[in-house]
């Protein structure tokens, strides 16, 4: 890996101020300190550009969430609620506006790719996070499906028709799956804790899309315990063989790192240097098949030692291809 290589990071200071009522909630501002502290300290394998988004516009938000619910979420914050929906679902005064900030740097990030020949290794660190966040409903800590709005906005405002979405978080985001299993044209791959053991309770491996959609949802469950080699097995025997029958045109990644053997928000055993390897992998499985087209979005990751290790992992794996 040459010490030139360098590495675009998107997020905001903004997104600290994301009030989820302090206490007992796993997710705090400090998920994005530890990130951006074990990100300044990899000077000798990249250089680090930092850079800030813009709010989600309204229209790309609308491709995903019904109109009523965006009126719902910013009233609820603006009225002074401390939840929606759930009290999972904490919020304070300023949440509407950073979730639109959360949701605008999955934008900015496909903006960038765009605007090179060679598009650069970037991750997103954001919150609130978003792959649970269905049409209407907030969920899991989510409220905006960030994920999803982004490949909206990859199809309509660039034209890029085949997206895949890659997400590992250890929890099955079911508001990315709700928001495309009728779609042929999204492929979604989900490597998550099994249901059954795990919220949100969906991606059973049965789940495989709908009408015109149905193939193009992959649910890959692992049991408790599981760890690394399972993972690299999923890779090599199924994740890889369905990107290539799908032939993308772009790349997105929910990345949660709540798979971490030390995260007690599941029950999976997985090493921070897996998502070294994830990193580098997604980076390969990108250039092969759709110009390196791939953006990265932090959804999960709750143990702050940990999370801020395997972002750092996982980011040196970005750009570790030559």
């Amino acid at each position: 890996m040459s010490p030139a290589a360098t590495l675009n990071h998107i997020t905001h200071a903004r997104y600290l101020r994301h009030d989820t009522g302090g206490g007992h909630h796993p997710e705090v501002p400090a998920r994005l300190a530890v990130i951006c502290q074990a990100l300044g300290g990899q000077a000798e394998l990249f250089n680090l550009i930092t850079s800030e988004p813009q709010p989600a516009e309204r229209q790309w938000l609308l491709k995903v969430h019904s109109e009523n619910y965006l009126l719902r979420f910013e009233e609820a914050a603006l009225s002074g609620h401390s939840f929606l929906g759930h009290h999972d679902n904490q919020l304070g005064y300023e949440t509407y506006e950073i979730a639109l900030l959360a949701a605008g740097g999955g934008l900015a990030g496909i903006d960038l790719v765009e605007a090179a020949t060679l598009p650069p290794p970037l991750f997103c660190s954001v919150r609130p996070p978003g792959h649970h966040a269905e049409a209407s409903l907030p969920l899991g800590f989510c409220f905006l499906n960030n994920v999803a709005v982004a490949a909206r906005y990859w199809q309509k405002k660039y034209h890029r028709r085949r997206v895949a979405i890659i997400d590992f978080d250890a929890h099955h985001g079911n508001g990315i799956q709700a928001a495309f299993e009728e779609d042929s044209e999204v492929l979604y791959i989900s490597l998550h804790e099994h249901p059954t053991f795990s919220f949100p309770g969906t991606g059973y491996a049965d789940e495989i899309g709908i009408g015109p959609g149905r193939g193009a949802t992959l649910n890959i469950p692992l049991l408790p315990g599981k760890g690394d080699a399972e993972v690299k097995a999923a890779f090599a025997n199924q994740i890889e063989p369905a990107l290539a029958r799908f032939a993308p045109e772009a790349v997105l990644v929910a990345a949660g790192f709540d798979g971490h053997r030390l995260d007690d928000m599941s029950g999976l055993a997985y090493s921070s240097e897996l998502y070294g390897w994830l990193g580098g992998q997604l980076t390969s499985l990108a250039r092969r098949h759709c110009g390196g087209r791939l953006v990265s979005i932090l959804e999960g990751g709750y143990h702050l030692e940990s999370l801020g290790e395997s972002v750092g992992q996982y980011c040196a794996g970005l750009v570790s291809m030559p």
